[in-house]
């Protein structure tokens, strides 16, 4: 079942929640991060620098940011005139500290300028992956859009108003961790992306996210676990927590679970902070040994034969 069996929440000085694991093994640590981003891209990245500084502190090899951890607009034009491209000075910064801190960084949900942002103006939602040495090593540009009216809860928001979807997958990139599969948010409600990790690898898929409050409560959870049970992977899924300004809030609860589906850590629904979990690779191979899930999977013609 892994090493790690209790959780101890502690504060810091700037009295942000540390969810710590107790536990004396060697199994590579990751961190699971909660933050409420504001338009201030400048406050945005001091609240990111503590978490990943607190996060290595804590033993973490890599660390998960959310969706959004650059900045969260408060309208279309302020999202687009904040955005930058991957040579730009916001990942230029974490570029430095993943390499000052020798630590790995899931930056989930970065405002990245669109290849033709002259002339069209829109940007993608780039899930980006730097090493230990600050070296840029997979970005993933989110495919599935969250164009969404649900009218009955408030929530409105059309994201394809100003973002690009995504061309592509991207191949699960080998960490210290193990090898990670790279979502962001929305893609989250479409198993075939998970699957298609899976097959091609992924120990671990990560789901940075913003979710809204009413999607939270209802699928944020569920979804995840389910997402780890028929894949038999880790799921890690940094998330935005509060209010970001007066138009949008988060639902918060970044959440770790494990292959079996057990959540193993969560930031709860109202604090930044993060989780400390470890990454038992044997667990994982344990799950998938005594479940042949991936055995038992027909080919895709019978999938499709009701086409």
């Amino acid at each position: 079942m892994g090493a790690v069996r209790m959780r101890v929440q502690t504060t810091d000085k700037n009295n942000t929640i540390i969810h710590k694991m107790s536990s004396s093994s060697s199994l590579p640590v990751a961190a699971v991060c909660q933050m409420t981003a504001t338009p201030d891209k400048e406050a945005n990245f001091s609240t990111c620098t503590r978490l990943v500084e607190q996060a290595r502190e804590g033993g973490a090899c890599m660390v998960f940011l959310p969706e959004g951890f650059d900045y969260i607009g408060s309208n279309r034009e302020e999202t687009l005139q904040l955005s930058e491209s991957l040579d730009g000075d916001i990942i230029s910064r974490y570029s430095h500290l993943a390499r000052k801190l020798d630590v790995w960084l899931s930056l989930g949900g970065f405002h990245e300028r669109g290849h033709d942002w002259k002339t069209d103006r829109r940007i993608y939602n780039s899930h980006i992956i730097l090493n230990g040495q600050g070296e840029l090593v997979s970005v993933y540009r989110k495919a599935h859009l969250f164009d969404v009216e649900l009218t009955s809860k408030g929530v409105s928001l059309k994201e394809s108003a100003f973002t690009v979807p995504g061309p592509r997958l991207v191949a699960p990139v080998q960490t210290p961790i193990g090898k990670v599969g790279l979502g962001v948010c929305y893609d989250l409600r479409f198993p075939e992306l998970s699957s298609a990790l899976r097959r091609h690898g992924a120990e671990i898929l990560t789901y940075p996210s913003a979710f809204t409050v009413a999607t939270g409560t209802a699928h944020w959870e569920v979804l995840l676990r389910a997402r780890a049970i028929e894949t038999q992977c880790f799921v890690l899924a940094a998330a935005q927590v509060g209010a970001h300004h007066a138009k949008r809030t988060s639902y918060g609860h970044a959440l770790a679970v494990d292959p079996w589906g057990e959540v193993t850590g969560d930031c709860g629904g109202s604090d930044e902070g993060l989780t400390l979990v470890q990454i038992d690779l044997q667990r994982l191979r344990d799950v998938r040994r005594d479940m042949p899930v991936q055995q038992h999977r027909r080919d895709q013609d019978f999938y499709c034969s009701l086409d």
